[in-house]
Protein backbone atom coordinates (compact mmCIF):
# COMPACT_ATOMS: atom_id res chain seq x y z
CA UNK A 1 0.00 0.00 0.00
CA UNK A 2 1.34 3.44 -0.93
CA UNK A 3 0.34 6.84 0.38
CA UNK A 4 -0.08 9.80 -1.97
CA UNK A 5 1.91 12.95 -1.22
CA UNK A 6 -1.20 15.04 -1.86
CA UNK A 7 -4.95 14.74 -1.72
CA UNK A 8 -6.67 13.01 -4.64
CA UNK A 9 -9.84 14.92 -5.63
CA UNK A 10 -12.52 13.04 -7.57
CA UNK A 11 -15.19 15.25 -9.13
CA UNK A 12 -18.51 14.36 -10.78
CA UNK A 13 -20.90 16.87 -12.31
CA UNK A 14 -23.83 17.82 -10.09
CA UNK A 15 -27.09 16.19 -11.16
CA UNK A 16 -29.55 18.64 -12.70
CA UNK A 17 -32.62 18.94 -10.48
CA UNK A 18 -35.18 18.75 -13.30
CA UNK A 19 -35.74 15.02 -12.89
CA UNK A 20 -34.58 11.92 -11.00
CA UNK A 21 -31.43 9.96 -11.79
CA UNK A 22 -31.74 7.10 -14.26
CA UNK A 23 -29.54 4.08 -14.94
CA UNK A 24 -27.76 6.00 -17.71
CA UNK A 25 -26.58 8.55 -15.15
CA UNK A 26 -25.32 5.84 -12.80
CA UNK A 27 -23.45 4.00 -15.55
CA UNK A 28 -21.63 7.18 -16.53
CA UNK A 29 -19.75 9.40 -14.09
CA UNK A 30 -21.39 8.57 -10.76
CA UNK A 31 -20.59 4.90 -10.25
CA UNK A 32 -17.22 5.23 -11.99
CA UNK A 33 -16.10 8.06 -9.72
CA UNK A 34 -17.16 6.12 -6.63
CA UNK A 35 -15.19 3.05 -7.73
CA UNK A 36 -12.10 5.14 -8.54
CA UNK A 37 -12.28 6.87 -5.14
CA UNK A 38 -12.68 3.59 -3.25
CA UNK A 39 -9.71 2.13 -5.11
CA UNK A 40 -7.61 5.19 -4.30
CA UNK A 41 -8.44 4.86 -0.61
CA UNK A 42 -7.52 1.17 -0.74
CA UNK A 43 -4.11 2.24 -2.10
CA UNK A 44 -3.68 4.50 0.93
CA UNK A 45 -4.36 7.82 -0.75
CA UNK A 46 -6.09 10.76 0.93
CA UNK A 47 -9.25 11.32 -1.12
CA UNK A 48 -11.92 14.00 -1.35
CA UNK A 49 -14.96 13.19 -3.49
CA UNK A 50 -17.70 15.63 -4.48
CA UNK A 51 -21.35 15.13 -5.31
CA UNK A 52 -24.25 17.51 -5.53
CA UNK A 53 -27.18 18.74 -7.50
CA UNK A 54 -27.67 21.63 -9.89
CA UNK A 55 -30.61 23.95 -9.30
CA UNK A 56 -29.52 26.84 -11.47
CA UNK A 57 -29.75 25.40 -14.97
CA UNK A 58 -32.72 27.32 -16.33
CA UNK A 59 -34.02 23.98 -17.59
CA UNK A 60 -35.14 23.59 -13.96
CA UNK A 61 -37.16 26.81 -14.02
CA UNK A 62 -38.57 25.88 -17.43
CA UNK A 63 -39.86 22.55 -16.10
CA UNK A 64 -41.36 24.19 -13.01
CA UNK A 65 -43.16 26.80 -15.11
CA UNK A 66 -44.51 24.21 -17.52
CA UNK A 67 -45.85 22.12 -14.63
CA UNK A 68 -47.15 25.15 -12.72
CA UNK A 69 -45.22 24.32 -9.54
CA UNK A 70 -42.89 26.30 -7.29
CA UNK A 71 -39.36 25.93 -8.63
CA UNK A 72 -37.68 25.75 -5.21
CA UNK A 73 -40.04 22.98 -4.10
CA UNK A 74 -39.53 21.09 -7.38
CA UNK A 75 -35.74 21.32 -7.02
CA UNK A 76 -35.86 20.23 -3.38
CA UNK A 77 -38.01 17.20 -4.25
CA UNK A 78 -35.61 16.09 -6.98
CA UNK A 79 -32.69 16.76 -4.64
CA UNK A 80 -34.16 14.20 -2.23
CA UNK A 81 -34.60 11.67 -5.04
CA UNK A 82 -31.04 12.22 -6.25
CA UNK A 83 -29.63 11.72 -2.75
CA UNK A 84 -31.74 8.58 -2.27
CA UNK A 85 -30.43 7.13 -5.54
CA UNK A 86 -26.80 7.86 -4.65
CA UNK A 87 -27.26 6.26 -1.23
CA UNK A 88 -29.08 3.25 -2.69
CA UNK A 89 -26.26 2.74 -5.19
CA UNK A 90 -23.71 2.97 -2.32
CA UNK A 91 -22.08 6.00 -3.92
CA UNK A 92 -20.18 7.82 -1.19
CA UNK A 93 -19.04 11.42 -1.18
CA UNK A 94 -17.15 13.70 1.17
CA UNK A 95 -18.64 16.97 -0.07
CA UNK A 96 -22.26 17.50 -1.10
CA UNK A 97 -22.71 20.72 -3.08
CA UNK A 98 -26.18 22.03 -2.28
CA UNK A 99 -27.05 25.30 -4.09
CA UNK A 100 -30.06 25.77 -1.83
CA UNK A 101 -27.87 26.09 1.29
CA UNK A 102 -26.91 29.52 2.59
CA UNK A 103 -23.29 28.49 3.20
CA UNK A 104 -22.89 27.30 -0.39
CA UNK A 105 -24.41 30.48 -1.80
CA UNK A 106 -22.23 32.72 0.35
CA UNK A 107 -19.06 30.74 -0.37
CA UNK A 108 -19.49 30.56 -4.14
CA UNK A 109 -20.60 34.17 -4.64
CA UNK A 110 -17.78 35.45 -2.41
CA UNK A 111 -15.23 33.51 -4.43
CA UNK A 112 -16.69 34.83 -7.70
CA UNK A 113 -16.65 38.42 -6.43
CA UNK A 114 -13.04 38.07 -5.23
CA UNK A 115 -11.99 36.84 -8.67
CA UNK A 116 -13.48 39.94 -10.28
CA UNK A 117 -11.82 42.19 -7.68
CA UNK A 118 -8.51 40.43 -8.43
CA UNK A 119 -8.91 41.10 -12.16
CA UNK A 120 -9.31 37.44 -13.10
CA UNK A 121 -13.01 37.82 -13.99
CA UNK A 122 -12.93 41.48 -15.09
CA UNK A 123 -16.14 43.38 -15.81
CA UNK A 124 -16.62 44.18 -19.49
CA UNK A 125 -19.33 45.83 -21.53
CA UNK A 126 -20.62 43.11 -23.88
CA UNK A 127 -23.34 42.98 -26.48
CA UNK A 128 -25.72 40.23 -25.41
CA UNK A 129 -28.94 38.98 -26.98
CA UNK A 130 -32.45 38.91 -25.57
CA UNK A 131 -35.72 37.65 -27.03
CA UNK A 132 -37.52 40.59 -28.62
CA UNK A 133 -40.88 39.02 -27.68
CA UNK A 134 -40.55 37.66 -24.12
CA UNK A 135 -37.46 39.62 -23.07
CA UNK A 136 -35.46 36.67 -21.71
CA UNK A 137 -31.68 36.89 -21.95
CA UNK A 138 -30.78 34.21 -24.48
CA UNK A 139 -28.50 31.73 -22.73
CA UNK A 140 -28.65 28.07 -21.67
CA UNK A 141 -32.09 26.58 -22.36
CA UNK A 142 -33.54 29.93 -23.41
CA UNK A 143 -31.74 29.80 -26.75
CA UNK A 144 -31.65 27.16 -29.48
CA UNK A 145 -30.01 27.07 -32.89
CA UNK A 146 -27.47 25.16 -34.94
CA UNK A 147 -23.95 24.39 -33.70
CA UNK A 148 -21.52 26.31 -35.88
CA UNK A 149 -18.95 23.53 -35.55
CA UNK A 150 -20.84 20.27 -36.25
CA UNK A 151 -24.25 21.41 -37.53
CA UNK A 152 -26.27 19.68 -34.80
CA UNK A 153 -29.28 21.36 -33.24
CA UNK A 154 -28.14 22.70 -29.87
CA UNK A 155 -29.26 24.83 -26.96
CA UNK A 156 -27.01 27.20 -25.08
CA UNK A 157 -24.28 25.68 -22.95
CA UNK A 158 -22.98 22.73 -24.91
CA UNK A 159 -23.60 20.72 -28.06
CA UNK A 160 -24.41 17.04 -27.55
CA UNK A 161 -23.26 16.34 -31.10
CA UNK A 162 -19.64 17.45 -30.68
CA UNK A 163 -19.24 18.54 -27.05
CA UNK A 164 -18.39 22.12 -28.06
CA UNK A 165 -19.28 25.41 -26.39
CA UNK A 166 -22.56 26.91 -27.56
CA UNK A 167 -23.95 30.34 -26.75
CA UNK A 168 -26.14 33.01 -28.29
CA UNK A 169 -22.89 34.49 -29.56
CA UNK A 170 -21.97 31.48 -31.74
CA UNK A 171 -25.16 29.54 -32.53
CA UNK A 172 -26.45 29.80 -36.11
CA UNK A 173 -30.09 30.71 -36.86
CA UNK A 174 -30.84 31.09 -33.17
CA UNK A 175 -34.27 31.79 -31.69
CA UNK A 176 -35.78 31.94 -28.24
CA UNK A 177 -36.39 28.38 -27.07
CA UNK A 178 -39.35 29.48 -24.96
CA UNK A 179 -41.48 31.48 -27.40
CA UNK A 180 -39.68 31.32 -30.76
CA UNK A 181 -38.91 35.03 -30.75
CA UNK A 182 -36.04 36.58 -32.67
CA UNK A 183 -32.88 37.84 -30.91
CA UNK A 184 -32.42 41.52 -30.10
CA UNK A 185 -29.02 42.92 -28.99
CA UNK A 186 -28.48 44.84 -25.77
CA UNK A 187 -25.42 45.87 -23.80
CA UNK A 188 -24.51 44.91 -20.25
CA UNK A 189 -21.51 44.98 -17.91
CA UNK A 190 -20.71 41.39 -16.99
CA UNK A 191 -17.68 39.54 -15.57
CA UNK A 192 -15.74 37.56 -18.16
CA UNK A 193 -13.21 34.74 -18.05
CA UNK A 194 -10.76 35.31 -20.89
CA UNK A 195 -9.59 31.76 -21.46
CA UNK A 196 -6.88 32.95 -23.84
CA UNK A 197 -5.06 34.39 -20.81
CA UNK A 198 -4.47 30.81 -19.65
CA UNK A 199 -3.51 29.30 -23.01
CA UNK A 200 0.06 28.34 -22.06
CA UNK A 201 -0.92 26.75 -18.73
CA UNK A 202 -3.79 24.91 -20.42
CA UNK A 203 -1.48 23.57 -23.13
CA UNK A 204 0.85 22.22 -20.45
CA UNK A 205 -2.12 20.59 -18.71
CA UNK A 206 -3.39 19.08 -21.97
CA UNK A 207 0.04 17.66 -22.81
CA UNK A 208 0.19 15.93 -19.43
CA UNK A 209 -3.48 15.07 -18.83
CA UNK A 210 -5.29 11.91 -19.77
CA UNK A 211 -8.16 12.65 -22.14
CA UNK A 212 -9.96 10.40 -24.64
CA UNK A 213 -9.58 11.04 -28.36
CA UNK A 214 -12.96 12.78 -28.71
CA UNK A 215 -12.06 15.21 -25.93
CA UNK A 216 -8.66 15.84 -27.52
CA UNK A 217 -10.40 16.70 -30.79
CA UNK A 218 -12.39 19.33 -28.89
CA UNK A 219 -9.16 20.71 -27.44
CA UNK A 220 -7.49 20.73 -30.85
CA UNK A 221 -10.42 22.58 -32.40
CA UNK A 222 -10.22 25.36 -29.83
CA UNK A 223 -6.43 25.55 -29.94
CA UNK A 224 -6.67 26.38 -33.64
CA UNK A 225 -8.64 29.53 -32.75
CA UNK A 226 -8.57 32.14 -30.05
CA UNK A 227 -9.92 30.57 -26.87
CA UNK A 228 -13.33 32.07 -26.07
CA UNK A 229 -14.21 34.80 -23.61
CA UNK A 230 -16.95 33.28 -21.46
CA UNK A 231 -19.38 35.44 -19.43
CA UNK A 232 -19.36 34.45 -15.77
CA UNK A 233 -22.72 36.08 -14.99
CA UNK A 234 -25.75 37.41 -16.87
CA UNK A 235 -28.64 39.77 -16.29
CA UNK A 236 -31.30 37.07 -16.24
CA UNK A 237 -34.21 35.72 -14.21
CA UNK A 238 -32.74 32.48 -12.86
CA UNK A 239 -29.45 31.48 -11.27
CA UNK A 240 -27.36 32.13 -8.18
CA UNK A 241 -27.59 35.85 -7.33
CA UNK A 242 -24.26 37.62 -7.52
CA UNK A 243 -22.88 39.87 -4.80
CA UNK A 244 -20.51 42.84 -4.71
CA UNK A 245 -19.42 43.66 -8.27
CA UNK A 246 -21.95 41.09 -9.54
CA UNK A 247 -24.96 42.73 -7.88
CA UNK A 248 -28.01 42.51 -10.15
CA UNK A 249 -26.51 39.59 -12.11
CA UNK A 250 -26.82 35.83 -11.74
CA UNK A 251 -23.85 33.50 -12.08
CA UNK A 252 -23.60 31.50 -15.28
CA UNK A 253 -24.32 27.95 -14.18
CA UNK A 254 -21.21 26.26 -15.63
CA UNK A 255 -19.08 28.89 -13.91
CA UNK A 256 -21.00 28.18 -10.71
CA UNK A 257 -20.27 24.46 -11.05
CA UNK A 258 -16.53 25.08 -11.40
CA UNK A 259 -16.45 27.57 -8.54
CA UNK A 260 -18.53 25.29 -6.30
CA UNK A 261 -16.02 22.49 -6.81
CA UNK A 262 -13.18 24.79 -5.76
CA UNK A 263 -15.17 26.06 -2.77
CA UNK A 264 -16.44 22.62 -1.67
CA UNK A 265 -13.07 20.88 -1.78
CA UNK A 266 -11.48 23.77 0.12
CA UNK A 267 -14.15 23.41 2.82
CA UNK A 268 -13.36 19.71 3.16
CA UNK A 269 -9.63 20.36 3.50
CA UNK A 270 -9.76 23.53 5.61
CA UNK A 271 -13.26 24.06 7.06
CA UNK A 272 -14.24 27.71 7.12
CA UNK A 273 -12.02 28.69 4.17
CA UNK A 274 -13.72 31.64 2.46
CA UNK A 275 -12.72 33.80 -0.47
CA UNK A 276 -9.94 33.56 -3.02
CA UNK A 277 -6.90 33.69 -0.72
CA UNK A 278 -8.06 31.10 1.83
CA UNK A 279 -9.49 28.81 -0.85
CA UNK A 280 -6.26 28.89 -2.87
CA UNK A 281 -4.29 28.06 0.28
CA UNK A 282 -6.48 25.01 0.95
CA UNK A 283 -5.95 23.72 -2.59
CA UNK A 284 -2.18 23.64 -2.06
CA UNK A 285 -2.81 20.29 -0.33
CA UNK A 286 -4.19 18.72 -3.54
CA UNK A 287 -1.93 16.38 -5.48
CA UNK A 288 -4.33 15.27 -8.24
CA UNK A 289 -7.74 16.34 -9.54
CA UNK A 290 -9.75 13.99 -11.74
CA UNK A 291 -13.02 14.69 -13.48
CA UNK A 292 -15.59 12.01 -14.32
CA UNK A 293 -17.92 13.34 -17.02
CA UNK A 294 -20.04 12.56 -20.03
CA UNK A 295 -18.63 13.52 -23.42
CA UNK A 296 -21.42 16.08 -23.94
CA UNK A 297 -19.63 18.24 -21.34
CA UNK A 298 -16.39 18.05 -23.34
CA UNK A 299 -15.70 21.78 -23.57
CA UNK A 300 -16.23 22.22 -19.85
CA UNK A 301 -14.11 19.42 -18.38
CA UNK A 302 -11.36 19.74 -20.99
CA UNK A 303 -11.09 23.52 -21.21
CA UNK A 304 -13.40 25.76 -19.24
CA UNK A 305 -13.24 24.25 -15.74
CA UNK A 306 -9.43 23.90 -15.87
CA UNK A 307 -9.28 27.61 -16.76
CA UNK A 308 -11.59 28.41 -13.81
CA UNK A 309 -9.39 26.33 -11.52
CA UNK A 310 -6.28 28.16 -12.71
CA UNK A 311 -7.97 31.51 -12.09
CA UNK A 312 -8.72 30.31 -8.55
CA UNK A 313 -5.09 29.45 -7.89
CA UNK A 314 -5.32 25.66 -8.22
CA UNK A 315 -1.80 24.38 -9.03
CA UNK A 316 -1.75 23.41 -12.74
CA UNK A 317 0.24 20.26 -12.00
CA UNK A 318 -2.67 19.02 -9.85
CA UNK A 319 -5.10 18.84 -12.80
CA UNK A 320 -4.76 15.22 -13.86
CA UNK A 321 -7.38 14.83 -16.58
CA UNK A 322 -10.79 13.30 -17.11
CA UNK A 323 -12.36 9.89 -17.42
CA UNK A 324 -15.16 10.28 -19.91
CA UNK A 325 -18.17 8.18 -20.81
CA UNK A 326 -19.93 8.14 -24.15
CA UNK A 327 -23.72 7.93 -24.30
CA UNK A 328 -25.47 4.92 -22.75
CA UNK A 329 -28.60 4.03 -24.68
CA UNK A 330 -31.68 2.08 -23.62
CA UNK A 331 -32.92 -0.43 -26.20
CA UNK A 332 -31.08 1.55 -28.87
CA UNK A 333 -32.36 5.06 -27.97
CA UNK A 334 -30.75 7.71 -25.75
CA UNK A 335 -31.86 7.79 -22.11
CA UNK A 336 -34.14 10.81 -21.86
CA UNK A 337 -35.74 12.36 -18.79
CA UNK A 338 -37.95 14.65 -20.87
CA UNK A 339 -39.27 11.80 -23.04
CA UNK A 340 -39.59 9.43 -20.07
CA UNK A 341 -37.37 6.94 -21.90
CA UNK A 342 -35.42 5.67 -18.92
CA UNK A 343 -35.06 3.09 -16.20
CA UNK A 344 -35.20 5.21 -13.06
CA UNK A 345 -32.34 4.58 -10.66
CA UNK A 346 -34.37 4.48 -7.45
CA UNK A 347 -36.87 1.97 -8.87
CA UNK A 348 -34.17 -0.26 -10.34
CA UNK A 349 -32.00 -0.22 -7.22
CA UNK A 350 -35.03 -1.02 -5.05
CA UNK A 351 -36.02 -4.03 -7.15
CA UNK A 352 -32.58 -5.47 -7.95
CA UNK A 353 -29.52 -6.74 -6.08
CA UNK A 354 -27.26 -3.69 -5.81
CA UNK A 355 -24.16 -5.92 -6.01
CA UNK A 356 -25.24 -7.11 -9.44
CA UNK A 357 -26.34 -3.64 -10.56
CA UNK A 358 -22.97 -2.09 -9.73
CA UNK A 359 -21.02 -4.93 -11.35
CA UNK A 360 -23.14 -4.86 -14.50
CA UNK A 361 -23.03 -1.09 -14.95
CA UNK A 362 -19.26 -1.09 -14.40
CA UNK A 363 -18.87 -3.93 -16.93
CA UNK A 364 -21.22 -2.36 -19.49
CA UNK A 365 -20.16 1.27 -18.91
CA UNK A 366 -19.82 3.25 -22.18
CA UNK A 367 -16.36 4.54 -21.33
CA UNK A 368 -14.56 3.97 -24.63
CA UNK A 369 -17.55 3.73 -26.94
CA UNK A 370 -21.30 3.93 -26.66
CA UNK A 371 -23.09 0.90 -25.21
CA UNK A 372 -26.72 -0.18 -24.96
CA UNK A 373 -28.61 -1.33 -21.88
CA UNK A 374 -31.15 -4.11 -22.38
CA UNK A 375 -33.01 -6.01 -19.69
CA UNK A 376 -32.19 -9.28 -21.46
CA UNK A 377 -28.43 -8.70 -21.29
CA UNK A 378 -28.70 -7.64 -17.65
CA UNK A 379 -30.55 -10.88 -16.82
CA UNK A 380 -27.92 -12.97 -18.63
CA UNK A 381 -25.17 -11.22 -16.64
CA UNK A 382 -27.09 -11.75 -13.39
CA UNK A 383 -27.53 -15.46 -14.09
CA UNK A 384 -23.79 -15.84 -14.72
CA UNK A 385 -22.54 -13.74 -11.79
CA UNK A 386 -24.95 -14.76 -9.02
CA UNK A 387 -23.43 -18.23 -8.48
CA UNK A 388 -19.94 -16.69 -8.37
CA UNK A 389 -20.98 -14.24 -5.66
CA UNK A 390 -22.70 -17.04 -3.73
CA UNK A 391 -19.58 -19.23 -3.85
CA UNK A 392 -21.42 -21.92 -5.80
CA UNK A 393 -18.69 -22.06 -8.48
CA UNK A 394 -15.62 -23.88 -7.19
CA UNK A 395 -13.72 -24.64 -10.38
CA UNK A 396 -12.12 -22.24 -12.82
CA UNK A 397 -11.04 -22.71 -16.43
CA UNK A 398 -8.12 -20.38 -15.65
CA UNK A 399 -5.09 -21.71 -13.72
CA UNK A 400 -4.71 -20.22 -10.24
CA UNK A 401 -1.48 -18.37 -11.05
CA UNK A 402 -3.11 -16.65 -14.04
CA UNK A 403 -6.23 -15.78 -12.04
CA UNK A 404 -4.05 -14.17 -9.36
CA UNK A 405 -2.28 -12.11 -12.01
CA UNK A 406 -5.65 -11.13 -13.49
CA UNK A 407 -6.77 -9.81 -10.08
CA UNK A 408 -3.63 -7.66 -9.84
CA UNK A 409 -4.33 -6.36 -13.34
CA UNK A 410 -7.91 -5.58 -12.34
CA UNK A 411 -6.79 -3.58 -9.31
CA UNK A 412 -4.33 -1.60 -11.45
CA UNK A 413 -7.15 -0.83 -13.90
CA UNK A 414 -8.92 1.24 -11.25
CA UNK A 415 -6.31 4.01 -11.13
CA UNK A 416 -7.65 7.23 -12.67
CA UNK A 417 -5.03 7.13 -15.41
CA UNK A 418 -6.05 4.23 -17.66
CA UNK A 419 -9.28 3.69 -15.69
CA UNK A 420 -11.02 0.55 -16.96
CA UNK A 421 -13.75 -0.77 -14.63
CA UNK A 422 -14.90 -3.34 -17.20
CA UNK A 423 -11.46 -4.97 -17.04
CA UNK A 424 -11.66 -4.90 -13.24
CA UNK A 425 -15.04 -6.67 -13.29
CA UNK A 426 -13.79 -9.37 -15.67
CA UNK A 427 -10.73 -9.89 -13.47
CA UNK A 428 -12.96 -10.13 -10.39
CA UNK A 429 -15.17 -12.80 -11.94
CA UNK A 430 -12.09 -14.80 -12.94
CA UNK A 431 -10.65 -14.40 -9.44
CA UNK A 432 -13.88 -15.46 -7.74
CA UNK A 433 -14.05 -18.67 -9.76
CA UNK A 434 -10.43 -19.48 -8.90
CA UNK A 435 -10.44 -18.22 -5.31
CA UNK A 436 -7.52 -15.93 -6.17
CA UNK A 437 -5.81 -13.88 -3.43
CA UNK A 438 -6.89 -10.23 -3.36
CA UNK A 439 -10.19 -10.80 -5.13
CA UNK A 440 -12.27 -9.99 -2.04
CA UNK A 441 -10.84 -6.47 -1.80
CA UNK A 442 -11.32 -5.87 -5.53
CA UNK A 443 -14.90 -7.10 -5.28
CA UNK A 444 -15.62 -4.85 -2.29
CA UNK A 445 -14.43 -1.81 -4.24
CA UNK A 446 -16.63 -2.65 -7.20
CA UNK A 447 -19.81 -3.46 -5.26
CA UNK A 448 -19.29 -0.68 -2.69
CA UNK A 449 -19.14 -2.66 0.52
Amino acid sequence: MTTSTGVTVVVVPPATANGPLHVGHLSGPYLAADIAARAARARGERVVTTAGFDVHQNWVLTRAEKEGVDVEKLAAAYRDEIVEALDAARIRYDVFLDPQSTAYQHGVTTLAADLTEAGRFPLRKLTLLACEDCGRTLHQSYVVGTCAWCGSEAAGGGCEGCGGYTSADNLVDLVCNRCGGAPKPFQANVPVLSMEDYRQELIEIWLRAELPDRARRIVTHYLEHRLPDVPIAYPTNWGLKGTGPHEGLRLEVYAEVGLSTVYGVAQSLQPGALGLEETSRAWSEVGALWHFNGIDNGFYFALFWPAVYLACGVPPEAIGGAQVNEFYTLDGAKFSTSRNHAIWANDFLHDEDVDIVRLYLAWDRPDRYASDFTVASYREFEAYVRPLLDGAVTTSPVPAVLAEEDVRRGAAALRPRGFDPALAVRATLTGLAAGAPGVDQLLSILIGR
